[in-house]
């Protein structure tokens, strides 16, 4: 019997999460409060499928039987059925405490809880629920079909049976895993990350360099694949500016306080390359 999987969010997270499991196998229920965002999660996915038959990497029978294994609703009750919930919705504390109150009183009792997140605690996470061992990190990357990693992260109650538990789901779905044994802000990927976006940013905001040659001195340099700017028109720089909020309030370390500049680019909506705009024009 196919082991089942509910994801909660709808978005470019959650409906990447939901492809990749659906193509390894899992039934996968998705969830997000409007019809409208599970209908463009779905075409989200399905243009995805369409896009590697067209380039050879997916058979059309596949796709089309890894689509059928997605199903979508408005209801949250629906997580009753699933042996590993994922939480993937907006990286804000309150709104993430609230669902996993909601899934605890839901999900089976030996239901896995994770959340996709990025940056915030899973202890504190985890505390709205009346199973904090039963709760774990599952961070995965974007876009979740093509990025390789995910990274697992122990709360402070997070049991070694849920930890296993979430590296066997990562794994069946073609994921290597890291661990982060102690639950820091931000873990180690969005530190690391973060800290780097922090830095270059603010040396392209005062004028040392051109946002081409910072990103080319770390290809370049250190062999990165991407520079940090790029990475970050590519993941969002909203989304990386509330990554570093969040880690910036937790740990009260200054490196990784986000420059002015950024702030000011997600007012005025250039969020990267699915705005068009960011560091560089899309």
């Amino acid at each position: 019997m196919a082991k089942k999987l509910a994801v909660i969010g709808a978005g470019l997270m959650g409906s990447g999460i939901a492809q990749v499991s659906a193509q390894a196998g899992w039934d996968v229920t998705l969830r997000d409060v409007t019809d409208e965002a599970l209908t463009r999660g779905r075409d989200g996915i399905k243009a995805s499928y369409d896009k590697f038959v067209s380039k050879g990497r997916l058979d059309a029978a596949d796709a089309e039987a890894a689509l059928g294994r997605i199903t979508t609703t408005t209801d949250l009750e629906a997580v009753s059925e699933a042996d590993v919930v994922v939480e993937a919705v907006f990286e804000r504390i309150e709104v993430k405490r609230e669902i996993f109150a909601a899934v605890d009183k839901l999900a089976r009792d030996e239901a896995v809880l994770a959340s996709n997140t990025s940056a915030i605690p899973i202890t504190k996470i985890a505390a709205a629920t009346a199973r904090p061992e039963r709760v774990v990190g599952t961070h995965f990357f974007s876009p979740v079909p093509m990025m390789a990693l995910c990274e697992l992260v122990r709360g402070l109650k997070t049991s070694d049976e849920t930890l296993a538990t979430a590296r066997e789901f990562a794994e069946s779905v073609g994921k290597t895993c890291v661990v982060v044994n102690r639950d820091v802000a931000g873990f180690v990927t969005t530190r690391l990350i973060s800290a780097l976006v922090v830095e270059a940013a603010k040396l392209y905001e005062s004028g040392v360099a051109s946002a081409e040659d910072i990103d080319t001195a770390c290809r370049l340099g250190f062999g990165h694949a991407m520079g940090p700017l790029a990475t970050a028109d590519l993941t969002g720089v909203d989304i990386l500016l509330h990554a570093t909020e969040n880690i910036h309030t937790e740990s009260q370390d200054g490196k990784f306080a986000p420059p002015e500049l950024m702030r000011r680019m997600v007012d005025a909506g250039d969020l990267g390359r699915k705005a068009g705009q960011g560091f560089y024009q899309h």
